[in-house]
């Protein structure tokens, strides 16, 4: 990988946090990249897409020279890669897990993993660790947490017979089944919700 490899032509300057101006080279990139994985867990294609808008931001002044910009970032993600900065694998776990607790569906995780350009391997991957590691049913608890967390079927205050299809149809469109969906709404009271998925202990 080029170390100071310009990405732009020789009159492209870009301004850096001190107030002065050089060419965006691959040390440069290079920072904005430790930088940025100093305070966020990313992906791969997240660490390329914050580069790629990093050399944008720099080239408002004047053309980029595209094939240059490509190959030095692909250059500093490898480099991150091999440095273990970004694993897919426990990104894809970590995050997982994160969105469950909120209460994402199965479905809904697999999908947000994709937009951060995890490939489908990686996060069926992640998603089996999860459910293996949950010592209850994996979508009941998740669609529990949503339930409570926006305040579904009998974790309403009032009006519940008056919003039960549109609870329902709010975990269909979290990616929730019929069943799950409709054994949170018709429980009798939110303390029954925690049951439920005791209840699942046993056949998770």
């Amino acid at each position: 990988m080029p170390t100071a490899i310009d990405i732009y032509r020789p009159d492209m300057n870009d301004t850096n946090a001190s107030g002065t101006t050089g060419p965006i080279s691959a040390a440069r990139l290079e920072k904005a990249a430790f930088d940025y994985l100093g305070r966020y867990m990313a992906s791969t294609e997240t660490l390329r897409r914050v580069l790629e808008r990093r050399v944008l931001k720099a080239g408002r002044s004047g053309p980029v020279d595209q094939d240059d910009a490509e190959a030095v970032i692909a250059g500093v993600v490898a480099k991150c890669r091999r440095l273990g900065l970004v694993d897919d694998q426990r990104f894809a776990e970590v995050r997982a897990a994160s969105l469950a607790r909120r209460g994402d569906s199965p479905r809904a995780i697999l999908a947000k993993l994709a937009q951060k350009g995890i490939d489908g391997e990686t996060a069926q991957s992640a998603l089996a660790k999860l459910r293996a590691e949950s010592e209850t049913d994996l979508a009941l608890t998740s669609a529990v947490r949503l339930a409570e967390r926006r305040r579904l079927g009998p974790c309403r205050l009032r009006d519940r017979e008056q919003h039960r299809d549109r609870d329902l149809a709010a975990l269909a469109r979290a990616g929730y089944g019929l069943a799950i969906a409709r054994a949170i709404v018709d429980a009798e009271e939110a303390e029954d919700l925690q049951a439920l998925v005791a209840q699942s202990a046993g056949d998770s």
